[in-house]
């Protein structure tokens, strides 16, 4: 089981110095907006992922008007005790540690303690861009498997300078052609490992997660999820010779796994053109409730839950189904935010188990 002790915060967000004990699997966090119910679950997941959930930059994460910040936070993990520590120095220059050492990957650092957010926001996962959903698909997949993570590295920054060499060539009008080929050739690696990687798992995966939405949607009409990517047409080698002159003409690199998606159809129609906004709802918790459950199986203990505000968005029914799967069922550890201080006792009482109710 993994479960968090405690957390200390020092110039994170809205938090001048604030630490917290957490006696139960259960943490209700109630209070009106603005009072930094959002940011503690943000720290948790900086503690988990060695960044924001909810902030592009970690400068953006720090006190108003102040330098630098630092969390720490006390796990249990399969019984032993772990300390992870994170700072952002003045400089902008960020350390984290695990029981007392330093990482030299942050990489490293994930999946050691993995974690599953809900937020209003991420309905985005269902009617905004494929960027969001390969978002979705990479954080699932770095905490299942390092070595994903590493190629994902590896061809991001890979991508990065091809594109930089495709804008070079287009202002100043001359191509290092000899450079050109060598970034295309070290992009195929990883991207391949990705694409099978990606493959591999989504077909499995994404059946599981259409059962789990017929189920929580309480509908027969079956949602189709499919894996889309241009490298099921052809080899990546191939693609990228094809795709040269257009990428020259447009600057930047148009074909490769950073144009993966997942595609969502109802009744043979885009999902997000169709669904009622119970259908969006319900298909989102069917693919958070699978990552989650997806980590349990590969961790051998399930990750930490942060539900953030999702009283607003799910009717007291399926509300008391996701509580009820989540700590009933799977025994994880749940912080759950909300404004309305007797709503949140009450969800929480019905499940007649311990949970401590948090104040801000």
């Amino acid at each position: 089981m993994l479960q968090l002790n405690n957390i200390t915060l020092y110039q994170f967000k809205n938090y001048r110095q604030q630490s917290l004990q957490f006696k139960e699997n259960i943490v209700g966090i109630c209070g009106n907006n603005g009072l930094g119910k959002t940011n503690l679950l943000d720290a948790i997941y900086f503690l988990c992922f060695t960044k924001s959930y909810f902030s592009k930059t970690d400068s953006a994460s720090v006190h108003h008007g102040l330098q630098g910040l630092r969390i720490e936070g006390s796990f249990t993990r399969n019984g032993e005790t772990e300390k992870v520590v994170c700072i952002l120095r003045e400089n902008n220059k960020k350390e984290i540690q695990r029981n007392g050492e330093d990482y030299k990957r942050f990489s490293a650092h994930i999946g050691q303690f993995p974690a599953v957010v809900i937020a209003p926001d991420d309905v985005e996962l269902i009617t905004g861009t494929s960027e969001t959903r390969r978002k979705y698909l990479d954080t699932l997949l770095s905490q299942l498997d390092s070595n994903y993570l590493q190629n994902l590295i590896d061809y991001n920054k890979v991508l990065q300078q091809r594109n930089s060499l495709l804008k070079s060539a287009g202002e100043r009008g001359y191509l290092d052609e000899s450079l050109l080929d060598i970034l295309s050739q070290q992009l195929v690696k990883p991207g391949n490992y990705i694409f099978n990687y990606r493959k591999k798992f989504l077909s499995n995966y994404l059946p599981r997660v259409a059962e789990s939405y017929l189920k929580i949607a309480g509908t027969h009409e079956p949602v189709i999820l499919a894996y889309y990517s241009p490298l099921f047409e052809d080899s990546f080698e191939k693609l990228l010779a094809t795709f040269k002159q257009k990428d020259l003409m447009l600057q930047r690199t148009t074909i490769g796994i950073h144009r993966d998606d997942i595609e969502l159809k109802l009744n043979n129609e885009n999902f997000k053109n169709i669904a009622s906004q119970g259908q969006r709802k319900s298909l989102l918790f069917a693919l958070k409730l699978k990552e989650f459950d997806e980590l349990a199986i590969a961790k051998g203990f399930t990750p930490i839950l942060l539900l953030d505000d999702v009283f607003e968005k799910l009717d007291a029914g399926r509300m008391q189904n996701l509580l009820h799967h989540v700590c009933i069922e799977n025994r994880s550890q749940v912080f759950i935010t909300d404004t309305h201080k007797e709503r949140l006792e009450q969800a929480l009482g019905n499940l007649h188990v311990p949970f401590q109710l948090i104040e801000l």
